[in-house]
């Protein structure tokens, strides 16, 4: 045990940096585990975070929090400006995630001679905290993602059009939140330059960006996420390659496949087809009530999609259908963003 009657002036200068450091990583970790508690749920995270909390305190002897009654800090209450700059969800998990780490670099360099095992247990949270904060900001990106998905009611799905640009902006000043682009012919470098072309709209409009099916191309161009089809990559193989930061969204027209879905962990469902619709001339539609019973105990967003228009929408909310995709109305409209604009105020509408 460490014993502040028996040093000098050069040890309690170095036990009080290594309290006030201990102080500041708990207070950092603090702020991590209430965001992994209250803002993601994520039991996992906050256990870990506690246990380090708890790990610090134990060993935050009482010789380093007596050093503060020996010499005064002159230099307490200084702040930055960029304290007061973060204004968002991530910046402070950032911020805070710095805060820790640098503070328990300093408690590992000045331990070192005095307190080994500290020394030590501050050098493995540390490189710890470095995956927590990626995970977390990942996490964090994910919420936001899942939020939209939640909140929106129309999902546009793309076709190939020489205006598809054109098209994409009208649709997404209307309003639209989510599109999923789908590839038909050409070269992946062409597919890739257009994702990135319809990725940078979607930013600019805060809007999701959904690629169908091309992994690869999703990775390449950052989208939002990506949507698998029954016979596309397992939803397993493609979160361990995308990571916790991107949504999947999941085909599904079954119990057993949505079953699944859900138990992978799928952030999405896309439910149909609804109606015979040209763009899946060979599925057949599975209609209404099977939907109605498919859908019955779900809790995450799904849209129904397959034959549906402007002049059955209305006809899809009496029967309790709040979201939906769509590929022609839009896509072939003369007038896609009014379009847009009327099918938005159609599923915003109560009946």
């Amino acid at each position: 045990m460490l014993n502040s009657n028996n040093t000098n002036a050069e040890d309690l200068e170095i036990y009080q940096i290594i309290d006030a450091n201990l102080d500041r990583a708990r207070e950092g970790l603090r702020v991590l585990e209430d965001w992994a508690r209250f803002g993601l749920g994520k039991e996992k995270y906050v256990e870990r975070i506690k246990n380090f909390r708890q790990i610090l305190g134990k060993n935050h002897l009482e010789v380093y929090k007596q050093s503060r009654n020996h010499i005064e800090d002159k230099c307490k209450g200084l702040t930055h400006q960029e304290q007061i700059n973060r204004n968002t969800s991530g910046q402070i998990i950032s911020s805070n995630s710095g805060r820790v780490q640098e503070a328990l670099r300093v408690i590992e360099e000045f331990s070192r001679l005095h307190n080994y095992d500290l020394s030590k247990i501050a050098s493995e949270i540390r490189y710890e905290i470095y995956t927590i904060e990626i995970e977390l900001l990942s996490l964090s990106k994910c919420k936001k993602s899942e939020e939209i998905l939640k909140e929106n009611h129309l999902y546009v799905i793309t076709d190939q059009k020489d205006n598809l640009l054109k098209i994409i902006e009208d649709i997404l000043i209307a309003g639209v939140k989510i599109i999923q682009h789908r590839f038909k012919t050409g070269t992946d470098r062409d597919h890739l330059k257009e994702a990135i072309q319809i990725k940078n709209l979607c930013k600019r409009y805060n809007s999701l960006f959904i690629i169908n099916d091309r992994l690869d191309i999703a990775l390449a161009s950052n989208a939002d996420g990506i949507h698998l089809g029954q016979n596309d990559l397992d939803l397993k193989t493609a979160r361990k390659l995308l990571g916790h930061s991107k949504i999947i969204g999941i085909s599904a027209n079954n119990e057993i496949d949505i079953s699944n879905a859900l138990k992978e962990g799928c952030n999405y469902i896309g439910i149909g087809p609804v109606f015979e619709t040209k763009t899946k001339k060979n599925k057949k539609p599975i209609g209404i009530e099977k939907i109605k019973i498919l859908t019955k105990n779900l809790n995450i967003p799904w849209f129904a999609i397959g034959g549906i228009n402007s002049n059955n929408i209305s006809y899809l909310k009496r029967n309790g259908f709040k979201k939906v995709a769509l590929v022609s109305q839009l896509m072939n409209s003369e007038n896609p963003k009014e379009d847009a604009i009327m099918i938005l105020k159609e599923l915003s509408h109560e009946n």
